[in-house]
């Protein structure tokens, strides 16, 4: 079954939050896994990101279509202007997708409403932050996937969940097979830990 992963950016989004998970799902494609990486904005305008990477959107959030997963990254942006932007949660609520957040893109869901008796992680800087919702679970590990809601701690988390996630749809071994290609040292994907 092919699963299309949309990733959804924002200006002042942390780089590695969502670069780090497309280089994982787009070397699962690669090598067999049946997956599409869309990245996808409010516009289609270049978003700057955190380190001054300026990426260009595929699709927005208006014509991105069905997602079997939306990723929502962290950094400065996700920690300011994206949570409070009405059309983003919106876009994030209406999801019948799963929901992934890296980093403090948890923040976002948290304001998006749809953290509400889940048990998430963040960065572990913006713990404190992510309590404050009403009916969160906060946690320490590093990933976590809790229904249709799935979450990474701070930065290069990010990658750990989504090999988990490809070890989930396609197979460890194919998971195996990324982290491998990708020299990725950490086992933290097969745990949370």
């Amino acid at each position: 079954m092919m699963r299309t992963i949309g990733i959804l950016v924002f200006d002042d989004v942390e780089e590695l939050d969502f670069v780090g998970p497309l280089e994982v799902f787009g070397t699962a494609a690669r090598f067999g896994g049946d997956c599409r990486t869309i990245v996808t904005a409010e516009f289609r305008s270049p978003v700057r990101c955190r380190n001054g990477l300026v990426v260009v959107p595929e699709r927005t959030i208006d014509d991105v279509g069905r997602l079997d997963l939306l990723l929502v990254p962290g950094g400065l942006g996700a920690r300011t202007h994206a949570r409070e932007n009405a059309r983003l949660l919106r876009f994030i609520r209406e999801s019948q997708s799963i929901i992934a957040s890296v980093c403090t893109g948890a923040l976002i869901l948290g304001a998006a409403g749809v953290l509400e008796g889940r048990t998430v992680t963040t960065h572990h800087g913006s713990r404190d932050a992510l309590a404050q919702f009403a009916g969160v679970h906060v946690s320490d590990k590093r990933w976590i996937i809790d229904g249709q809601i799935a979450s990474s701690a701070g930065v290069s988390a990010g990658i750990d969940l989504a090999l988990a996630l490809v070890a989930q749809w396609f197979g460890e071994p194919l998971a195996v097979q990324v982290a491998d290609n990708m020299e990725w040292q950490s086992v933290a994907w097969r745990s949370g830990q």
